[in-house]
This record gives structure tokens, sequence and C-alpha cells, in this order.
């Protein structure tokens, strides 16, 4: 049956290669696809294999760039149980890097306590070097960084040259490369040095990157951690405050408009917040401020950072890969259904010019499964040559894009991938046979003949 199957298919070159064309560009399409969302779970994953510290941060703050913590807060933190070394961290925007404005791909000076990130045992950027070497401590107050490969190769820098960043002239000691997007965006310095550079409070940091001793599981530190700071009082982050004040959580569009026509014909908006008082800033007067004030008692028992292992990050992705693939499912589903109609216009086409080869075929002894099966193995055929040409195609055009794109893109299809995306297309091959199948098996030998 399968050179029965062959035959019948290479009689029409042209409508078979047509329909295979089709399905193979809707397959590759599909590995494309779901190549955006396994580049980046490939991404997210390889990265935290390079980072198996805590990161403690401000609560709220979405990143570790908008997070800000008391300096102090250091010491308080090595002597928790179950913590053996604490890196403070400072990270600003390198918004200028010789005259040039970077926007995409981000880039970023990383100011680190040099003397702790030394005493790390994963310090992810001391393991990667390439050229040159890492910070020492005699790097303390000096301009001297380390930078990315992409960074140095970017600008034509190499070890020894003057990179100038932000307005101001650092020297390159070393250049590292982790194979991360996500961690070769970075110049890193002294602590010291870049907050004096950048007007950082000298009295803050960013970050605290820790490791534990091993002794006590991570989630139990983490939370050690979050008690040990739940009486503290520290803002939690905020992306606008003046927002935050007129837009309520469960408020209405409405209501917004509402309240600022309000504001606007009082005049309330251009009043400074100290000159009013707790029941003028609430509609509702004292009621309001009677349930502001309690849920200020609920917040006091909140910690104000929150510590984040690699596993927190990787769930946080997860929610969001769970809402690409449903719009990728949707992507692809087009193409799937456009494959599937020319699967099923071929092969209906097929049997209709063949009714007296099937009329034939039953007068000889074949019977309506018999029949069946042949149409449908023939377009199950279909969706294999389609489906290995389009996963090929696929496959090779993530590896262009990659190639081209190295800093901004990384699209990764895996076996997985390819042999879902084949096995994928066999299916729709044999679903749209299935219609023309049943057509052509349906028919009498004599009907068939006489219709034919």
């Amino acid at each position: 049956m399968l050179r029965f199957a062959i035959g019948n298919l290479l009689s029409r070159p042209g409508r078979s290669s047509l329909s295979t064309l089709g399905l193979a560009v809707a397959i590759g399409g599909m590995v494309g696809l779901f190549s955006i969302a396994g580049g980046i779970d490939h991404l997210v994953a390889s990265t935290f294999e390079l980072i198996p510290g805590l990161l403690v941060q401000q609560r709220g703050a979405p990143v570790p760039l908008f997070s800000t913590l008391p300096a102090d807060w250091q010491q308080e933190i090595e002597d928790i149980e179950g913590v053996s070394v604490v890196n403070a961290e400072v990270l600003v925007r390198a918004n200028v890097i010789e005259g040039k404005t970077i926007i995409s791909p981000p880039r970023f000076v990383l100011g680190v306590d040099i003397e702790n990130r030394l005493r790390l045992k994963n310090g992810v950027y001391a393991e990667c070097m390439e050229e040159g070497r890492f910070l020492r401590p005699e790097d303390a107050g000096t301009t001297n960084c380390v930078v990315s490969r992409q960074i140095a190769e970017e600008f034509g820098r190499s070890v020894g040259d003057v990179l100038r960043v932000n307005g101001y002239d650092v020297t390159i000691v070393g250049t590292y490369y982790s194979g991360s997007m996500l961690i070769d965006v970075s110049i890193l310095m002294d602590i010291g040095t870049v907050r004096s550079v950048s007007r950082y409070d000298p009295d803050s940091v960013s970050v605290y990157y820790l490791e534990t001793t091993g002794e006590i599981d991570d989630e139990t530190v983490s939370r050690r951690i979050e008690q040990h700071f739940a009486d503290r009082r520290l803002a939690e982050w905020d992306p606008s405050s003046a927002a935050s004040r007129l837009i309520g959580p469960e408020m209405s569009l409405t209501d917004l408009f509402r309240n600022l026509d309000t504001l606007a014909k009082a005049g309330e908006l251009d009043r400074p917040a100290a000159e009013r008082s707790p029941e003028e800033d609430s509609p509702e007067g004292g009621e309001n401020s009677e349930r502001d004030a309690l849920s200020e008692s609920a917040a006091d028992s909140v910690s104000p950072v929150e510590v984040r292992s690699a596993d927190d990050w990787a769930d946080e992705f997860e929610n969001f890969m769970t809402d690409l693939d449903l719009f990728l499912t949707l992507m692809t589903g087009i193409g799937v259904v456009i494959a599937v109609l020319s699967i099923v216009n071929t092969m209906l086409m097929s049997v209709t010019e063949r009714r007296i080869e099937f009329g034939i075929l039953r007068a000889n002894g074949w019977s309506r499964g018999h029949v069946l099966s042949l149409v449908t193995f023939e377009s199950a055929l279909l969706g294999v040559v389609g489906g290995l040409i389009g996963a090929a195609l696929g496959w090779i055009a993530t590896h262009v894009v990659n190639w081209t794109f190295p800093e901004r893109i990384h699209l990764h299809a895996g076996p997985g991938l390819l042999l879902l995306s084949i096995a994928f297309s066999v299916l729709i091959g044999a679903l749209g046979g299935a219609y023309p199948a049943w057509h052509a098996a349906r028919l009498s030998p004599m009907e068939a003949i006489r219709r034919g």
C-alpha cells in the first residue's frame, strides 16, 4: 500500500507539492513561533543555573534596578543563621557609552563590594572571565572595571583601554562572557565608585546578593530574613505615588475621572500634600481614614524586603510563558487551518478524479476499509513530508536569527519541539484526509464507475 500511495501522490506532482509546501510553511511557522517561548525558557534556565544564591530586595520592586535598601542592613543579614556571605550591590543604568545613547539592548553599571564579592563561591562574573582579570581589593575607589565581551566588542575596546560611561572615563581591566543575554550586559566596578559617579545615596544599596551555608534550606533562610525586618519601616516600591493617591486598587475609570474633576475644581491638585489633612485626602472622610489606619497596621507585619531565589524568578517567568504560549498557539492555529484546508482540497480533488479507480479496486475485492486506509495514508504521507521540511526550515531559521541578532534575541528549537511539530504535521495530514477518505469509501463499485 505504501508504494501504491506514493505512486498516486507522484502522479499529481504539482498539487501534491503545493499541499506539502503549505503544510511545511505552517509547521515552520509553528517551530519559529514556539522557539520564541523555548528561547526565553532556555535563557532563563541557563541564567539561573549561574546564580544559585538569594537576592534580597525592596518589596514590590519588579527588578533589582528599582530596589533601594539601607546600607547598614548588611551586617544584620550576615548575622542571620544560615547566611554565609552577603554582597551589597548598586545597580544603575548606563545611559550613554562613548557618546552613544543606550536604549536596546540595555546596559548596566553594577557596583559591588569587591572583598565580599571575592568571598562568594559562585561569583558568576569571576568564573566567566575571558581576558584580563577580575576586580581586586586594590581596585576599590578607582575607576577600574570589568565589562562583558559584547560591550567591549560593540565599542571596539579591550583590556587596558578607556571606556567613557555616563560622562566618566573607566579603565577596562578584564572582560567576561557567560553566554546569557541577561548577564552579559554589565560593567562591574567598585560600589563606592559607582555611588560617587552616579550620585547614588551613600547610605543605600540596590540589593543584597547572598550565599547560604548549605546547612539550612534556602526557603527557611529567606523566611528568617523577611521576618527579621518585619518591624522595620520602609516604603514598599511604588512606580508613582501621585498615581496611587488618585487611583485605588478597585477604582473604575469613571471614578478616576470623577476624582480628578473634584480635585481640580477644589484646587487640590495644586496644594502640597503636607497642607492637606487625612480627611481631605479621603472622599469618605473619617471612615476612609480609619480604614487606612487599619491598612497601615496590617502593613506593619509585612516585611519591607523580599528574598528571591532562582526558583522564584523561574515561577514568575513560567506565569508569563503560559500567556505567551496561549498567544503563540492562536497564531499557529491560523496557519494550521490553512494547511488543513489545503490538504482537504487536494485529497478531495484526488478522490473525485479517481472514482473509476476506486470502483475497479472495490470490484476486485478491496473493502471500504482498504480504500479508507489508502486515502488516509496518502494524506498522512503529505503530513510526514511537510512536517520534515517545515521542522528543518524552522530549525534553520532559528539559528539564522540567533546568529544575526546574538544580543537581541535568543530562539531555541529543541528536539522535543521538532519532534512534536513533525507528529503534529502527520496528525494534521491524517485528519485532513479523513473526509475525502470517507467520501471515497462510501461509494459502491458500480456507482463509482458510473459516476467516474
